[in-house]
């Protein structure tokens, strides 16, 4: 069936080609100078019979070199399939590589299915190509499945399934099967272990790192360029700036890789003066360098620095701007990040999804709907709506901004959909207090393939629940189905939210068992949690060992006082209640006004002392 629908496209490709030059062009390109086609009544004839060597050749050469020619070496692979001429692993390599650059996933799993009935899937070569096609797809199940089914997987196959799964964000996957590489028959090599590295990074385990750092000398690829600039990227980002330095200066060629590697290590870390010795002594200084620069500056020193280097650096792109745009987000300098925008925009500064994910995420923070409906406007314009980093960027605003049916309206459009989308939809139900829809999300999301709820989404559900009278029960089954089923652990956001639900119904003295079981009792506001939580108990014992709590890891605060006063007060006891305002006088402590924000004439602006 699917043989019909690539001679459809292959026809229609040919039709399209009106000049006979154009026709002698495409003809040459997939067959020997001799072959014609010919195209008459919108039928295009079988080519010309050649030997199978010969006729797999030429698909080989034209599949190999993509273009515009590619769905015409599909096509003629195809033919060559059904006239019975049996392909090796270099065509079946080849034409599945081709078919899955052009979307076409059904044949790809009809090629499969060809694979396993003709014995190539224990070539290395198919097998790699088949693993490659299912993670272009999102579909690593599948592809860990065909992992499996390998025979004798060779390094190369263990490496692309490990290096697929740091691609899609699932590091710890990656790292155990690092682990079952190195229990198996199979050695390691340098391509393991710089994806391993990279998923240590992004894990910022350290300790992990280093041992993967002793396994690479011990296998002596130590003094290779590549694994030393991913060993270099690991320390940076677990924080380990020493040896990032260390395994540079180790280093007999460095690379531009290399000079920018130890730069991020630095400027990442905060140590600026050492980022800015490495940038003088590079040579010659590439964008990279310099963002590397610009976006240490952003997070720790003075964005004005930031911009000055900026406006004299050589050739600035859109991360370079996209760093100081994060830096006033970040430190909540919205208005000054707008204009940053405005003029990125003056100055036809080409706009990726990020630069819009970050303005969206300031416009958010101050829930400007005008300003977050104009970004959207030019997301549109720039044709980013349909990325999943812009789109949940957009879903957090509206929700923000208390558009959840917009949120909701967009979620529902959405092609593609990762697990960051599904959370920021459900948490914008739970910050709207819809609990109906955020379980009614958290079901769907059960059910989806290849996605499974995190700690947020769990974090997001336990928030909702406490905003309704759902029973507790179940809301203890949510806590346990985290930690037992998911094998999620529970997070001080997490005990926060159950103290609170806790508190709700009078269970203060469990509240407190979970904070010791958990071993949050050392954060402040765990205790401040279950402070807060006294709305319904009057056990004043727990409420006076909370509120030591938060003392003792916070310092005196005006909450606490005033949360002891309205106890006692609620209780009857007006004498300690006077004692405590005395003392809050005495200290200078008062209660902090109520606030507010609206918006006034597409400024966000901030209302206080709401009574």
């Amino acid at each position: 069936m699917h043989k019909f629908i690539i001679i459809k496209r292959a026809r229609k490709y040919l039709l399209t080609k009106k000049h006979p030059s154009a026709l002698r062009t495409s003809s040459h390109c997939i067959s020997t100078s001799t072959t014609s086609l010919r195209i008459d009544n919108n039928v295009v004839d079988d080519f010309p019979q050649r030997t199978g060597l010969e006729s797999w050749t030429n698909v080989i050469s034209v599949l190999a070199q993509g273009g515009l020619n590619t769905e015409l070496g599909v096509y003629e692979a195809s033919q060559l399939l059904d006239s019975g001429y049996r392909p090796n692993e270099y065509v079946l390599f080849h034409l599945l590589r081709a078919s899955s650059d052009l979307g076409w996933d059904t044949y790809c799993q009809q090629l499969h299915c060809y694979i396993l009935k003709s014995g190539f899937l224990s070539n290395v070569f198919v097998s790699t190509a088949l693993m490659g096609f299912y993670r272009k797809i999102n579909s690593l199940a599948d592809a860990h499945k065909m992992f499996v089914e390998i025979p004798q997987p060779s390094v190369v196959s263990w490496n692309s399934l490990i290096s697929e799964y740091v691609q899609s964000g699932k590091y710890r996957k990656a790292l155990n099967l690092l682990v079952e590489l190195e229990r198996s028959e199979i050695y390691a090599d340098a391509y393991s272990f710089t994806s391993a590295l990279a998923a240590c990074g992004q894990l910022g385990s350290l300790l992990l790192g280093m041992a993967i750092h002793s396994k690479i000398v011990k296998y002596g690829l130590e003094r290779g360029v590549v694994i030393a600039n991913c060993l270099i990227d690991m320390y940076g980002k677990c924080g380990s700036v020493e040896d990032a330095i260390g395994v540079f200066g180790e280093m007999i060629d460095k690379d531009i890789i290399s000079w920018n590697s130890v730069i991020a290590a630095s400027a990442r870390n905060g140590n600026l003066e050492l980022a800015f010795g490495f940038l003088h002594r590079l040579p010659n200084p590439d964008t990279i360098s310099y963002n590397e620069v610009i976006n240490g500056i952003a997070q720790f020193g003075d964005i004005e620095d930031a911009i000055m280097i900026l406006s004299s650096m050589p050739s600035p792109n859109s991360s370079s701007w996209n760093s100081i745009l994060t830096g006033y987000v970040n430190r909540n300098r919205v208005p000054e990040a707008l204009h940053l925008f405005g003029e990125m925009q003056s100055k036809d500064v080409p706009m990726d999804e990020y630069t819009f994910s970050t303005m969206l995420s300031g416009i958010a923070g101050l829930s400007a709907l005008t300003w977050g409906m104009l970004i959207h406007s030019c997301v549109i314009k720039q044709g980013l709506d349909a990325s999943i980093v812009v789109a949940s960027a957009l879903l957090d605003m509206y929700s923000k901004c208390g558009q959840v049916k917009i949120a909701d309206s967009m979620f529902r459009s959405l092609c593609r959909k990762n697990l960051v989308t599904w959370n920021a939809m459900i948490t914008g139900y739970a910050r709207n207090g819809d609990l109906t829809k955020v379980i009614e999300l958290f079901e769907q999301l059960k059910t989806v393939r290849d996605l499974k709820p995190d700690s947020v989404t769990f974090l997001n559900v336990l928030a909702a629940c406490s905003h309704t009278d759902i029973p507790f029960d179940k809301v203890s089954e949510y806590f346990e189905s985290m930690t037992k089923d998911y094998g999620i652990k529970p997070t001080v956001e997490h005990c926060c939210s159950m103290i609170r639900l806790m508190g709700q119904k009078g269970e203060v003295w469990r509240a407190q068992r979970m904070i010791r079981e958990l071993g949050f009792g050392s954060y402040g506001v765990v205790w401040r949690a279950l402070l807060s939580a006294f709305g319904a108990c009057s056990d004043l014992d727990v409420a006076r060992i909370s509120a030591a709590g938060v003392i003792k890891l916070e310092g005196d605060s005006d909450y606490v006082y005033v949360m002891l006063c309205n106890l006692y007060t609620s209780h009857g006891n007006w004498d300690v209640a006077s004692v405590i305002r005395n003392f809050m006088r005495e200290r200078g402590l008062r209660k902090e006004a109520g606030c507010s924000w609206i918006e006034v004439e597409n400024v966000a602006a901030h209302s206080s002392n709401i009574r």
